[in-house]
């Protein structure tokens, strides 16, 4: 079910007597290159939310110390990858739905209340799930999930840089810059690229 505001989201979930939230947030979907990446956070609503904010808001060392703090504070941490191929293979909705299964595959199920995933689409199958637009800055469970997803993805993307030389993945870590756009035009596309994005179809014409 997708809920449009927070209240109204909070007001489906009152039925519940407990109070662990389990927040999910993906980090990736407009790449060019590298995997999808999406975190479940399981938070008590007892937690205090200090330092916790959408990782687009934060810089890169802020990131990486909340990142330290949550892992020290959440009940739970799951974190869910869908490959290039794989998202090539079939589409980023249904990737999207890979990650968060196995992400909160990871979760104790004992442990959750209720689900709440940002965005509109609601990409779990259970009953206690739902979509909440701009739950990342609003949610603390769904706020500690998207610095979880952008620390891994970047620490990922960074490591590749070495291995597939000359694309910029540590610092654009896949999307479409100046610099990335200059490396495609040079060096074409490596395996870390989604293929079937249209600006990689476009250079593959």
């Amino acid at each position: 079910m997708f809920y449009p505001t927070l209240a109204e989201a909070i007001s489906a979930l009152i039925c519940y007597t407990k109070t662990m939230i389990v927040g999910i947030d993906e980090v990736g979907r407009g790449s060019w290159a590298g995997p999808l990446c999406m975190a479940a956070v399981a938070w008590s609503d007892s937690a205090s939310r200090k330092g916790l904010a959408d990782s687009k808001l934060l810089i890169a060392k802020k990131r990486d110390e909340m990142a330290l703090v949550i892992k020290q504070k959440a009940a739970g941490i799951g974190l869910g990858w869908s490959s290039p191929a794989e998202i090539d293979a079939v589409g980023v909705t249904a990737a999207l739905k890979l990650c968060a299964a196995r992400a909160l595959a990871q979760i104790d199920p004992d442990l959750i209340t209720a689900i709440i995933i940002d965005g509109h689409l609601n990409l779990v199958d259970d009953p206690r799930s739902v979509a909440v637009i701009k739950a990342d800055t609003n949610v603390p469970a769904v706020m500690a999930a998207s610095i979880v997803a952008k620390v891994a993805r970047d620490s990922y993307m960074q490591q590749v840089d070495g291995v597939f030389a000359g694309y910029g993945f540590a610092s654009h870590v896949g999307y479409g810059t100046a610099v990335h756009k200059a490396a495609l035009a040079s060096l074409g596309a490596c395996e870390l690229h989604r293929m079937s994005y249209a600006p990689l179809k476009a250079l593959a014409q």
